[in-house]
């Protein structure tokens, strides 16, 4: 099953990526993985898989011994201050910074372990009170105050869009981050290079590409339904 979802989601992508004019290396597919059991991302691995996100940090502490030194960890969920170090050193990407709290704790524990982390920006663009994430409009100010701290570097933007069974009424939010990524990196913030948007999942990536989006995170699309019952 997941080596059939795998190619299904690479065929959408690259389908996509020729509707935008653009290169699949662009686009990189994070598998999603969360409350999945390591059975399954060792399948996926195996079809291809090298880039996997987790929505708990103590999920991913305790996958990551069961899985091979070249796979990519993306932290995608929020992340509470506490929680940092049971993932600091193990992450390639933390995609949920949303409060400049947040930013300075993760500095911190980067810099007991001597690392520097790229960080991507929440931005929460539909305004949904159920979801994390800054405005739009508090994003630049945000990005300029955190910039400051030597063991994080941001490289971009990530946003939660609404869920639909339309994908098309999320294009408005992609196409919005995009436009607010582009407008940031023309200000030439110092240790800031805008050139990562994560945005899209299983019911919008083609439409997420299609605006712009570098990383998407597929859960279902690849594991399938996910069994929330499953205690990390």
């Amino acid at each position: 099953m997941i080596k059939e979802n795998l190619e299904t989601v690479l065929r959408k992508i690259a389908a996509a990526c020729e509707r935008a004019g653009r290169s699949q290396s662009e686009v990189t597919l994070i598998a999603v993985s969360k409350t999945k059991p390591l059975e399954m991302l060792r399948e996926a691995y195996d079809v291809g898989a090298r880039e996997f996100g987790e929505n708990k940090p103590q999920e991913l502490r305790d996958k990551f011994p069961g899985m091979p030194s070249d796979v990519h960890w993306h932290m995608i969920g929020h992340l509470q201050r506490n929680k940092i170090k049971y993932i600091i050193d193990k992450v390639c990407m933390i995609h949920s910074v949303d409060s400049v709290r947040l930013a300075e704790a993760i500095d911190e524990e980067a810099g007991k372990h001597g690392i520097t982390v790229p960080v991507l920006v929440e931005v929460n663009m539909a305004g949904e009170e159920s979801k994390f994430g800054i405005t739009p409009e508090e994003t630049e100010a945000f990005i300029r105050e955190i910039s400051i701290l030597p063991h994080i570097h941001v490289e971009g933007l990530m946003t939660i869009a609404p869920y639909t069974e339309n994908p098309e009424e999320n294009r408005p939010y992609f196409r919005n981050l995009k436009k607010l990524c582009v407008d940031i990196q023309q200000k030439n913030i110092d240790n800031v290079d805008m050139c990562n948007l994560s945005m899209g999942m299983t019911g919008d990536y083609e439409v997420a590409i299609e605006e712009g989006a570098t990383m998407v995170r597929v859960g279902t699309g690849i594991f399938g339904e996910r069994d929330y019952t499953v205690r990390a």
